[in-house]
């Protein structure tokens, strides 16, 4: 090791997790009270309207309206999720997400009007994301790294004289394993199953499953190896 390595070795330094070791804490009645109002009272549309009108500060009392709001609008939401400001739904009324999850500012998450889109308990989404969230589950306790993706379809590409935009798309289920990590702007393919406690690394492109606890990195990516035998 040159003594360069050793420097920046020397720098490194372990301390405990923040998010992941979270303890939940339940929501007041009243905001769920609140959004259930909010929900029976409003359409979609003016769902949607209401929550663009506190999307981009991050004093509290803003973070908390979109909470709210966020509720309203989506199927199923759990106690305690964070919203940061820019994030862009399309089709909230076919997404649930868990307790304790977190969405980063910038973050486009676009559903279908007949799709599914499930998302954990204790899921963090790094800022900048992009999820074609019409047919995807995450599982508890994923990580999930800023400007990664998932591309939940594809076009057929026929008939071949056609527009390739023209063609039909195909939508194939992509699946993110408990506690599996996704890297900084890695890309899940559609019809991809990450395997539980799985990791992805940085800017991959994942084009097949990937195992339990296995380790995948490159363009395409390739299983570098397991992390845990037996």
């Amino acid at each position: 090791m040159t003594e360069e390595q050793n420097k920046d070795s020397s720098t490194a330094r372990v301390v405990a997790p923040v998010f992941g070791a979270k303890e939940l804490r339940q929501d007041p009645a009243w905001e769920w009270e609140f959004a259930t109002a909010l929900k029976e009272k409003h359409t979609r549309e003016e769902l949607l309207g209401l929550f663009s009108q506190y999307r981009t500060q991050e004093d509290p009392f803003n973070t908390l309206l979109r909470r709210v709001i966020f509720r309203a609008m989506c199927r199923k939401v759990g106690h305690e999720m964070t919203v940061c400001p820019d994030v862009v739904l399309k089709h909230p009324e076919t997404m649930e997400f868990g307790d304790c999850s977190f969405i980063g500012a910038q973050t486009m998450i676009q559903g279908r009007f007949d799709g599914t889109c499930r998302i954990g308990n204790h899921v963090w989404i790094g800022p900048h994301s992009y999820f074609d969230a019409r047919n995807l589950v995450m599982e508890d306790y994923v990580g999930w790294g800023p400007g990664a993706k998932v591309l939940g379809s594809t076009h057929t590409g026929e008939p071949v004289d056609l527009p390739i935009i023209k063609t039909s798309l195909i939508i194939k289920p992509v699946v993110i394993g408990y506690g599996a990590d996704i890297g900084t702007n890695a890309t899940i393919l559609p019809g991809v199953r990450v395997g539980k406690l799985a990791i992805v690394g940085a800017g991959a492109v994942v084009t097949q499953d990937v195992p339990n606890y296995g380790i995948v990195a490159g363009v395409p990516a390739r299983l570098l190896r397991i992390r845990k035998t037996g």
